[in-house]
C-alpha cells in the first residue's frame, strides 16, 4: 500500500533562517522546494491521465496525472467537483484553500495544492503522495505505533482535530491520513470543507461529544495558537484569495472563536502549560 498515494514530493523552507517549529510535519527539504512543486503543478506538460479510483473510493472520481518538466516526472491529482453529490456539498476550491491555511498557520500537513485546467475545465491539482500506508491500513493491519513515535503522533493528531475543526471537514475519514516511512502525519481530500450551515459555525466537530467518543485538541502548539487568534477577514481574504466566498471566511472565524473559547476553557481548568507547548 505503500506506493499507492499521493505525494512524490521533497518539500521545505528553513523559515528565514529559523529552525522550522517541532510541529510541523514536513521536513526542511521539503518546505523549501514547496513553491519549487506549485509551479511544477501549474505549468509541467500532462503525459498520461486516468482515473484509477472506483466510485465507490473516491465520489469525485479525480484524475491521477503524470507530469513531467525538465526531465523531472511527478503524479498528481486533479479534481474539479462542485455541487452535491452523493448527498455532500463538494468543491474543488476548498481544496486549494485548505493547503492555503495549513501553509499560513504553519502546519505543513497537507501537500502542495495549485489551480490547474484540465479538459479545459478549471479544478485542484494536488502533487501525489507517496506514503507507508493509511491509517485505514494502520488499523486494519494492526500496525503499532513505534514507541519512540507515539509522543509525537499523538500531537499530530490533535493538530488535525484543530485543522479539521477549523476548516469545517465533516469527511476526515482513515485513507485521508497518509503516514510517511519516518511516521509523520499528511492530510489529503479537503473538498467537504468550509461549511457555512449553523451544525458547522455553532459547535466543533472534534471534541468531548464527537460521536465516536472524545476527540480532544489536548496540547496544541502555543505559535500554532497565536496564528489562530491572530487570524481576521483580511488575513484569511489574502491567504486564501477567490478560493473562499466572505460567508465561507465568516464561517471560519466563527470556528476560530469557538476554538479559541475551548482552549482557554481547557487551560483555566488545566493549566496553561498542560495545554500549550
Amino acid at each position: 500500500m505503500s506506493k499507492k498515494h499521493f505525494l512524490a514530493f521533497s518539500i521545505i523552507v528553513i523559515f528565514l533562517g529559523l529552525c522550522l517549529p517541532a510541529y510541523t510535519q514536513f521536513k526542511e527539504e521539503e518546505v523549501a522546494e514547496r513553491e519549487k512543486w506549485e509551479e511544477f503543478l501549474r505549468t509541467a506538460e500532462i503525459v498520461e491521465a486516468d482515473q484509477p479510483f472506483k466510485a465507490r473510493e473516491a465520489v469525485t472520481r479525480p484524475w491521477k496525472l503524470t507530469l513531467e518538466k525538465d526531465g523531472i516526472t511527478k503524479n498528481a491529482l486533479w479534481k474539479n467537483p462542485q455541487g452535491r453529490m452523493k448527498g455532500y456539498m463538494e468543491n474543488w476550491k476548498w481544496e486549494i484553500a485548505a493547503y492555503r491555511l495549513d501553509k499560513h498557520l504553519g502546519l505543513c500537513m497537507v501537500p502542495p495544492t495549485v489551480e490547474r485546467r484540465y479538459k479545459e475545465e478549471r479544478g485542484s491539482c494536488q502533487l501525489w503522495v507517496d506514503s507507508k500506508m493509511s491509517l485505514k491500513d494502520k488499523y486494519e493491519n494492526d500496525i503499532k505505533t513505534p514507541s519512540y513515535k507515539v509522543f509525537y503522533w499523538n500531537r499530530a493528531l490533535y493538530l488535525q482535530r484543530a485543522f479539521d475543526n477549523l476548516i469545517a471537514n465533516e469527511d476526515r475519514h482513515q485513507n485521508q491520513f497518509l503516514i510517511t516511512e519516518d511516521w509523520r502525519m499528511l492530510l489529503i481530500d479537503h473538498s467537504r470543507s468550509f461549511r457555512t450551515s449553523k451544525k458547522f459555525t455553532t459547535k466543533l466537530i472534534y471534541d468531548e461529544k464527537y460521536h465516536e467518543g472524545p476527540r480532544l485538541m489536548k496540547e496544541l502548539p502555543r505559535g500554532f495558537y497565536e496564528q489562530l487568534k491572530s487570524l481576521d477577514a483580511g488575513i484569511l481574504q489574502e491567504t486564501v484569495g477567490e478560493y473562499l466566498t466572505e460567508e465561507e471566511i465568516e464561517g471560519v472565524l466563527m470556528r476560530r472563536d469557538l476554538i479559541v473559547d475551548w482552549v482557554e476553557k481547557r487551560i483555566k481548568k488545566m493549566g496553561e502549560e498542560k495545554v500549550l507547548y
